[in-house]
């Protein structure tokens, strides 16, 4: 979804024709994957961050056309609320000092970003959810300038043909309702690449289903939502409500929502492909000229555009990418559950423990997902997007055990292997992987501290305010959230 689309209205026609064009694209990618015509996985770490912009106090700055104006690089973009941006860091490779490099090259660019904003009054801000942030800063009105914000805004709310309903019963209870898609807006994350081939990719997507929640209890960091402290990790229940297309009676005929774990574990890419098409009407049936059937016959590589964006419209946790690069075509799996923040070190240290489990788990002998139920990794995922490392989790062989023993006990010694076998700096490695061991050992994420923090302050909307200002500080120190003072 993140190209750029007309203002249009769409017929009947438009809609027929794109169903066709999609089906067709769908069996063109059947037969490339028969011909094993892709480039094969190489270890290149790829990062997506989307920002909030605050002003000077901590509330939301509703100035995203003018801070990217300001910054005038071409690896930054809007996102879908005037208070959001996205920075698309290149791919760098995994092997020796990558890790490092990519994260001074993350920082490098964040910097003058923020230089540049200041100019025009913002301030970048890498968290889950902005905790300033109140309900009339996400209206209609508040949606990014681009017409494909607003294309897919009447589109969703044509599928649904009634307000949004926000229903999150955390420690305070949220229950509310909206006339726009601009709460998604409130959602800021981090979402990492990994370039596969397509006969691994299936061990890949499992794997990272597998280990969804707890990357989500290690990483939480969106504990406040429009005054009100609800999960720790609250932006992926609200995510999952705000872009839904389905009535309440879709829902009670079991109709598939767009923000989706999946239900099942996959044998191909295909078979996620196929549900998409199977599974969800289009919401912007946008169709390119391209025939993808004759490309392939003439020994071209196809875009399979329209594949391509139905897939954009389908919000996966872990979402399959075709892509074409120097005119090869290739598989990324995208991981999609980690939040922003609190800082490039932290992130840098997500990516890498999310990088050395998916090195070491889709190879081993006897798969996690081989033993566990797809059901089961999906509850991980709620307990930890609630609770965060008090959850309890589910491990083959262990049962149900605290998150934060899943992960010092299993989890890191399986990524510090992995990194290994990546060859990555062992420097880098224990520096990295350390950070998710003291967050393990002290209990302190990002949702922790904010929590701690308000709290202190006293609890209400000055105290999410003068909290903002606090974590803003300890941001730009780049000091890991555990070692942050409360």
């Amino acid at each position: 979804m993140g190209r750029d689309v007309p203002s249009v209205s769409f017929t009947h026609e438009d809609r027929r024709r794109y169903r066709e064009k999609v089906k067709l694209s769908l069996e063109v990618l059947a037969e490339m994957l028969r011909g094993s015509r892709f480039e094969f996985e190489r270890p290149l770490m790829g990062l997506e961050i989307e920002l909030n912009l605050v002003d000077a106090r901590g509330e939301p700055a509703m100035k995203n056309a003018e801070v990217l104006a300001a910054i005038a690089e071409p690896d930054w973009a809007t996102e879908l609320g005037q208070f959001n941006v996205e920075i698309n860091v290149p791919p760098q490779v995994l092997s020796g000092d990558g890790s490092r490099q990519l994260e001074e090259s993350v920082r490098r660019r964040l910097n003058r970003g923020q230089e540049r904003a200041a100019r025009v009054g913002g301030q970048l801000m890498l968290v889950g959810i902005l905790p300033t942030l109140r309900e009339s800063d996400v209206s209609e009105g508040t949606l990014s300038a681009n017409p494909r914000y607003k294309l897919l805004n009447e589109q969703i709310f044509a599928a649904r043909g009634e307000d949004l309903h926000l229903y999150i019963e955390g420690v305070d209870l949220l229950d509310t309702y909206a006339d726009s898609i601009t709460p998604e807006a409130a959602c800021t994350s981090v979402q990492l690449h990994l370039q596969v081939s397509p006969e691994k990719f299936a061990d890949h997507w499992n794997a990272a289903q597998v280990i969804a929640g707890p990357q989500v209890a290690v990483a939480a960091n969106s504990p406040f939502l429009f005054g009100r402290e609800l999960w720790r990790e609250t932006r992926i229940s609200l995510f999952e409500q705000a872009t839904d297309t389905r009535p309440e009676e879709l829902k009670a005929q079991g109709v598939r929502p767009r923000v989706w774990f999946g239900e099942r574990w996959i044998t191909s890419v295909f078979d996620l492909f196929e549900e998409n098409v199977r599974y969800f009407p289009a919401l912007l049936p946008l169709c390119e000229e391209e025939d993808p059937r004759q490309v392939l016959e003439d020994g071209g590589v196809p875009g399979l555009h329209e594949l391509r964006l139905h897939n954009g419209t389908v919000y996966r946790w872990n979402r399959p990418v075709y892509d074409v690069a120097g005119g090869v075509p290739h598989l990324r799996v995208e991981n999609r559950v980690l939040p922003a923040g609190p800082t490039v070190a932290d992130i840098a240290a997500n990516a890498a423990f999310y990088y050395g489990l998916m090195r070491v788990l889709p190879s081993a002998e006897r798969p996690v997902w081989s033993r566990m139920s797809f059901a089961a990794a999906e509850d991980n995922l709620r307990n930890a997007a609630r609770y965060g490392l008090d959850a309890r989790l589910y491990w083959p062989g262990l049962g149900e055990v605290p998150a934060a023993e899943l992960i010092l006990r299993r989890l890191l010694p399986l990524a510090y292997h992995g990194l290994d076998l990546w060859e990555v700096d062992p420097v880098q490695r224990d520096r990295l992987l350390g950070i998710i061991e003291r967050r393990c050992v002290t209990g302190r994420t990002g949702a922790d501290w904010q929590v701690r923090t308000a709290r202190a302050l006293g609890g209400d909307h000055e105290a999410l305010r003068r909290m903002t200002l606090r974590y803003l500080e300890h941001m730009h120190t780049n000091e890991p959230v555990h070692l942050w003072s409360l």
